[in-house]
């Protein structure tokens, strides 16, 4: 289905978790709006639903059939969250009160839609019927719209209530629900702007083994034109689950960024996250100080508990409770400093002892930051206060927002100044420069049997502008730098969201 986008007239922007309820009376224009913006399976049109248990569209004797089956089909919808709209005269205030109710345990957004028709073009278009109603009937209806006003529509407990005399001046924008509030954002960035830096992850490395090497000097080097900040990968042996198939090409992470350090100059690079468990603590303190030479001093040294254990099995890897991986990611963030620092003392650490902190040369940096990965209240998100640079948090804004202020808490308690730790935020997107792009894009990751709603949702799918919007809402939140990560990755997309990173430029 395309991506409706607006004709003339502002479009009325709508969640792909939405339920549309439209109110009106019969020959309002309630089914002509439905079938211009929205496929037949997304309607449940009462008329269509009495053809199908009765005799007609008109049958009233399959009235309360027909509203049975709509009824299962719309508990069936929402229970999938699935954009749905309801075409009946809507004029029941206790069918739409329940209606409301069900969108809102679902967690979806309730739509009240007005067809607000002069009651002289009802009735006009109502004796132009194939078969008309009784102008009695009619009448009853129009009196009860007349009732059925914004202002109750809004006390009923929707999100959203719009009306409209012409179905043609209300065009349909479908959105993710992450862009719903876009535009809104994206005027506040342009307006006041917050300062914010922009990293991009590269998160799959699709194309044959045999161009993979020019295609990560073109990605690298298109990010660093665009202005990117830094330029991360993912620490990992087996392609995740929650990216692609485990037989996709996984490079080994830091072997990679020591590549990408010779094809840039400025952009910092790091790992997002290295797991503690895949190497020698030791090792990794002297593998990080190398590519920070050969980097001119650009590394940032992600670190995280490690979680996948298919990769361990594959490889032998020992893989530890979660108590035991913390106890190591704790010993990490104490002893890569030593390893860094002058000297060679000793560590005893938790699970580690390292007799001597010897690692030449030195990271040219006097201080690599280390970031710390995980949301974890109570451990993970301690521990960054406690030694960390950098943390990298997960969730909506309104998510992230609070993890932040848990975050603060945890510095107040060790008397770490707040300013001292970087918050960083990993964000997947699909972006284009305008719509038509966009639909196209969306299509072409919208495997067969699956609605295009659900991988724009997924994806958090919009414009450069659109994700202008959406990054407002993460510095509102707190956070630093935006790392975003996308589902197709090559030079010319990331040279798009130049106008992207500008937006958030100091």
């Amino acid at each position: 289905m395309p991506i409706p986008d607006a004709t003339d007239s502002a479009p009325l922007r709508l969640a792909t978790t939405s339920l549309v309820v439209l109110v009106g009376p019969s020959s309002a224009g309630k089914s002509t709006w439905a079938r211009r913006w929205f496929r037949a399976g997304q309607v449940l049109c009462s008329d269509d639903l009495r053809a199908a248990v009765g005799e007609s569209r008109y049958d009233q004797r399959a009235s309360a059939d027909a509203f049975e089956v709509l009824e299962r089909m719309l508990l069936a919808r929402t229970g999938r969250r699935l954009l749905t709209v309801v075409d009946t005269l809507g004029l029941d205030a206790g069918r739409r009160a329940a209606w409301v109710q069900r969108a809102h345990a679902m967690g979806m957004t309730a739509v009240a839609v007005r067809l607000d028709t002069t009651a002289r073009d009802v009735r006009q278009r109502n004796a132009a019927r194939e078969v008309s109603l009784p102008a009695r009937a009619l009448s009853r209806q129009i009196r009860a719209m007349e009732v059925t006003t914004a202002d109750v529509l809004t006390a009923e407990g929707f999100d959203i209530v719009v009306g409209t005399t012409d179905p043609d001046d209300l065009p349909v924008q479908v959105t993710a629900p992450s862009m719903l509030t876009a535009p809104a954002a994206a005027r506040r960035q342009r307006q006041e702007p917050l300062p914010m830096r922009i990293g991009l992850q590269i998160g799959r490395f699709d194309p044959p083994a045999e161009d993979l090497a020019g295609h990560l000097v073109a990605v690298a080097q298109a990010a660093e034109t665009a202005g990117f900040d830094s330029l991360w990968v993912m620490d990992h042996v087996i392609q995740i689950p929650q990216v692609g198939r485990e037989w996709e090409d996984m490079l080994e992470s830091w072997t990679t960024l020591g590549f990408l350090a010779q094809a840039t100059s400025r952009i910092r690079l790091g790992t997002l996250v290295t797991g503690i468990t895949y190497r020698n603590l030791a090792h990794l303190a002297k593998i990080v100080a190398t590519v920070d030479v050969l980097s001119g001093g650009r590394v940032v040294c992600g670190l995280g508990a490690a979680w996948f254990e298919r990769e361990h099995t594959a490889y032998g890897w020992p893989f530890p409770g979660v108590p035991q991986r913390y106890d190591l990611l704790r010993d990490a963030c104490e002893l890569l400093p030593l390893m860094w620092g002058p000297g060679t003392p000793s560590f005893e650490g938790r699970t580690t002892t390292v007799p001597e902190a010897i690692c030449y040369p030195r990271p040219l940096q006097d201080h690599v930051p280390i970031l710390v990965g995980g949301s974890g209240e109570r451990s993970t998100l301690r521990l960054v206060a406690e030694h960390a640079d950098a943390c990298n948090l997960f969730g909506d804004p309104e998510e992230v927002a609070r993890l932040v202020g848990v975050l603060h808490d945890h510095c107040a308690d060790v008397g770490r100044d707040t300013g001292d730790v970087e918050v960083t935020n990993l964000v997947t997107i699909l972006a284009a420069p305008d719509r038509a792009t966009l639909q196209q894009r969306v299509a072409a990751l919208t495997p067969a049997g699956r609605a295009p709603e659900r991988t724009m949702a997924s994806l958090h799918a919009g414009t450069v502008e659109e994700h202008v919007g959406l990054l407002r809402r993460y510095a509102e939140a707190g956070v630093d730098t935006a790392i975003l990560t996308m589902p197709v990755i090559d030079a010319d997309r990331v040279a798009e969201l130049a106008p992207l990173v500008a937006a958030f430029a100091g």
